[in-house]
């Protein structure tokens, strides 16, 4: 009877210690997966801004690890005026690959200030091969293939984003706002 009563004891530790780890592992999902749930940032505008005039972007952020890794990987398609901002949260010198990614994609590599500075025109899909920086950036910005060429971006071009501190602010609103909540005084009233 106490042979039993261990063994039973071991086993139902070994559930357990098996339920437990099973918890672990159906937490620490692979981002990559076709089936991950992964969260991103935004969407934001992001503007782009050069001898070609300026357009504007929706972007996805991807500002952590598990968004940054699985970034566009498994979308079928993607609107012509939306794409993926990669914030890096340092300024290095960075590599993209285009494993499980079905879509053709441009990759601009962005400076700490907004300066575009190269550009991979349509990254092959499903290309394990790595594509430099070349240059220390802080962010990626991907898009539909060929959409820098067809609106005429080139490295040198601006990124107007909030990650770059350069999104001008419109101080005529905010000062509207100021007036408008400002205490107005009372007439005195005639007795």
């Amino acid at each position: 009877m106490m042979i039993r009563s261990r063994i039973l004891a071991l086993a139902a530790a070994a559930l357990v210690g098996f339920g437990s780890a099973g918890c672990a592992l159906a937490q620490s999902v692979d981002p990559t997966a076709p089936d991950a749930v992964v969260e991103y940032g935004g969407p934001d505008p992001l503007t782009i801004e050069g001898d070609f005039g300026e357009h504007t972007f929706t972007v996805e952020v991807a500002n952590t690890e598990a968004s940054r890794e699985r970034g566009l990987m498994h979308r079928e398609s993607m609107d012509p005026d939306a794409g993926m901002l990669f914030d890096f949260g340092r300024e290095d010198f960075m590599s993209i690959w285009m494993a499980n990614t079905i879509i053709p994609l441009d990759i601009l590599y962005v400076r700490a200030d907004g300066e575009i500075a190269k550009i991979i025109t349509g990254a092959q899909p499903f290309s394990r091969r790595p594509m430099s920086s070349d240059y220390r950036v802080l962010a990626v910005v991907e898009l539909n293939g060929g959409r820098t060429l067809e609106l005429g971006i080139e490295p040198g071009d601006i990124v107007r984003h909030p990650l770059f501190g350069n999104v001008e602010t419109d101080t005529a609103d905010a000062d509207s706002d100021a007036e408008a909540t400002e205490t107005v005084e009372e007439a005195p009233q005639e007795g």
